[in-house]
């Protein structure tokens, strides 16, 4: 095995962290860019999102891409972990109380994408029925749900949001496991 000099090894390692420091450097520029409009002070811009495949979660971060769901009862599923992961500060995931606050029921229409096409409401609850509101959010922040475009038609699901006396959420989907 040949021999390789102590200065060559440095440069190539400080040539290799250079490179990897301005690889992640641009690739956390192109997450957000800065646009100064003409008469706009440098650094107060107007602030331009970067487009991803995943959505943002209430608590800021973004989430996964979803997989393209092989069945119906699939996306219905990876929806209801969706609306989890994207509204964790409205959700629990425990056994739900014997008496719930709110029993809103959601029929969720998607278009081929997995992007929602419509949202129905197919329960009103006869008491807090400010968690109908707070359940369609809730679907959007957790929206796209996955390329659903080779599967029959039609592209819908009923999701029921079992609502604590926190206003905390369970999708029903998660509770039949």
């Amino acid at each position: 095995m040949p021999c390789v000099e102590t200065s060559s090894w440095r440069r190539a390692l400080v040539v290799a962290s250079t490179v990897l420091v301005s690889g992640v450097s641009g690739w956390l520029a192109g997450c957000a860019t800065q646009e100064t409009p003409a008469g706009t002070p440098a650094g107060k811009g107007v602030q331009k999102e970067s487009r991803d495949t995943g959505s943002r979660a209430a608590g800021g971060g973004i989430l996964p891409a979803p997989a393209s769901p092989r069945s119906m009862a699939d996306a219905r599923l990876q929806a209801a972990k969706r609306l989890v992961a994207a509204n964790p500060d409205m959700t629990y995931t425990g056994k739900p109380p014997d008496i719930l606050k709110a029993i809103p029921v959601l029929t969720i229409e998607l278009n081929g994408d997995g992007s929602i096409r419509h949202i129905e409401v197919m329960r009103y609850p006869s008491q807090a029925r400010e968690t109908v509101d707070m359940a369609i959010k809730a679907v959007k922040r957790a929206a796209p749900f996955g390329d659903v475009s080779r599967l029959p038609k039609p592209w819908r699901f009923n999701e029921t949001f079992l609502f604590n006396d926190q206003y905390k959420f369970k999708p029903m989907t998660l509770d039949q496991r």
